[in-house]
């Protein structure tokens, strides 16, 4: 992990795998749509509400995945000081906010005719608003943090203490009494969805992925080429 530490390095090989997940993730979200939204049959219960789920699902995982980013990051900076660590928490903080608040707007729009209501103070459904709510403090955080010229320090703390959710998130449905499903898929008790309705899912969950790194990829890119910039003007400042 320490040979990427050198922005060049990084560099080199974050300019062609941004374009490389940017098409792949474009071809696989597009072939994923299509197939849930027009070839998929609607659901025997939930009738063409359920395409909702090609959108929903990755929206989840990438919120979720996000924090997960955000704390590895953090675990990077706080204890190898990784030079990088820092930019890559930043960089990905805005995607992650992004996916979780498509979650919870899918999720409600989803809601809203299998359970008659657009929000319920569920324990999923919570858990997911105070991922958003953390998401954008980190935001916050970390913007000032830089504005002061500091190393991000209490933002990677914060991310560490944020991921504390996950796992709420996650065990939500089996800890309390919830009006959202339990879990569809897993790895040991496969899927729960019907073959005909599951096979876009994977196309869209691994496009809207490939999606985010290539936006996080960029984001890094741009930060990073802004600290040259500015480095470079300080040094014809000095002089």
């Amino acid at each position: 992990m320490h040979g990427y530490a050198n922005p060049a390095r990084f560099l080199k090989i974050a300019r062609p795998a941004t374009g490389w997940l940017l098409g792949i993730g474009l071809v696989l979200l597009l072939a994923g749509v299509v197939g849930g939204l027009a070839i998929t049959p609607p659901d025997y219960l939930q009738g063409e509400t359920v395409r909702i789920l090609y959108i929903h699902v990755p929206a989840a995982w990438l919120g979720m995945a996000g924090w997960s980013g955000i704390a590895a990051a953090a675990i990077s900076q706080l204890v190898w000081r990784h030079p990088l660590a820092a930019v890559a928490g930043r960089a990905i903080a805005p995607a992650g906010a992004t996916f979780a608040a498509l979650c919870l707007a899918t999720g409600s729009i989803w809601g809203r005719p299998t359970w008659g209501t657009w929000w319920e103070w569920d324990g999923r459904l919570t858990s997911m608003l105070v991922l958003f709510f953390l998401y954008l403090g980190y935001i916050g955080l970390a913007s000032a943090e830089r504005e002061r010229g500091g190393e991000g320090r209490m933002a990677a703390l914060f991310g560490l203490v944020g991921a504390v959710n996950l796992p709420i998130i996650h065990y939500s449905v089996l800890w309390w009494r919830t009006l959202h499903q339990g879990q569809s898929i897993s790895i040991a008790g496969g899927s729960t969805i019907a073959p005909e309705l599951l096979w876009p899912l994977p196309l869209t969950m691994i496009g809207f992925t490939a999606l985010f790194a290539a936006v996080t990829l960029m984001r890094m890119r741009t930060e990073l080429a802004r600290q040259k910039l500015e480095a470079r003007l300080m040094r014809r400042a000095g002089e």
